[in-house]
């Protein structure tokens, strides 16, 4: 069975997409899954809407997404954990990829994406070199994860000391135990950071921490376009994905 995990703060815009997405993805790979929503202190109607959606809901104050992921791990029932988070959409082909890079011997690995709606142009110019590097470096980000369970339990999951870039530690120590997969398919996940913060505070942030080492990570100080105030994305219902290059 798959335990299709989803962390969440204050969702409610974004996280029906989200779920259906993945009801409907599993129901046409016909696998058998769970739906875990992680609902980390919201305060809107998330919890709510992934009741809607049969989900199971866990309840957390964490503000910390490793470990808001790793609670929902203690609560899966699966064999395989996906991770995948409220703002991005999969698809059937994702889950195939997915269960075919188990089947295939992979301990975990990760999707790239798309971004949807518009996007500025320093974005849209970004996104090919990115995305290439990412690939043929295995690099994730964070938005669609997977790992077996026996391997996600002997890495001891997400690391809880790091409140960025844990995906890049998870990769890593499951890159040590085994063979780490990134899919041909790609998810769709929200451009909402990209269209409500300029480029200059994305790579000025990025700078920041990368100079910082990895104290940098350990606290949210630095780290307001994870976990500050959600500034309003006039796209964020937007009409379908649409890749960066747009």
């Amino acid at each position: 069975m798959i335990s299709f995990i989803v962390p969440a703060h204050n969702e409610e815009l974004l996280i029906g997409r989200c779920l259906s997405s993945i009801n409907d993805a599993a129901h046409e790979c016909g696998v058998e899954c769970e739906l875990i929503v992680v609902d980390d202190a919201s305060t809107d109607r998330t919890a709510q809407i992934a009741r809607e959606q049969q989900a199971r809901v866990v309840t957390v104050h964490k503000r910390q997404i490793a470990a808001v992921r790793n609670a929902g791990a203690r609560e899966a029932r699966g064999d395989l954990f996906v991770f995948v988070d409220a703002d991005t959409w999969i698809n059937p082909d994702v889950v195939r990829d997915i269960l075919s890079a188990e089947g295939a011997g992979a301990i975990g690995g990760g999707c790239l994406f798309r971004f949807d709606g518009r996007l500025p142009l320093w974005a849209r110019l970004m996104y090919p070199p990115v995305i290439a590097l990412f690939r043929r470096f295995q690099l994730v980000g964070g938005c669609c994860l997977f790992s077996t369970r026996e391997a996600f339990e002997a890495i001891g999951g997400f690391s809880e000391l790091h409140f960025a870039a844990e995906e890049w530690f998870f990769r890593t120590a499951l890159r040590r135990r085994g063979k780490f997969v990134i899919p041909a398919a790609c998810c769709v996940t929200s451009g909402r950071k990209l269209r409500t913060y300029s480029g200059f505070e994305i790579f000025w942030t990025l700078l920041r921490i990368s100079m910082g080492g990895a104290k940098s990570y350990h606290s949210r100080e630095l780290l307001d376009v994870w976990y500050g105030e959600r500034r309003p994305d006039p796209q964020a219902l937007g009409d379908g994905a649409l890749s960066a290059n747009r």
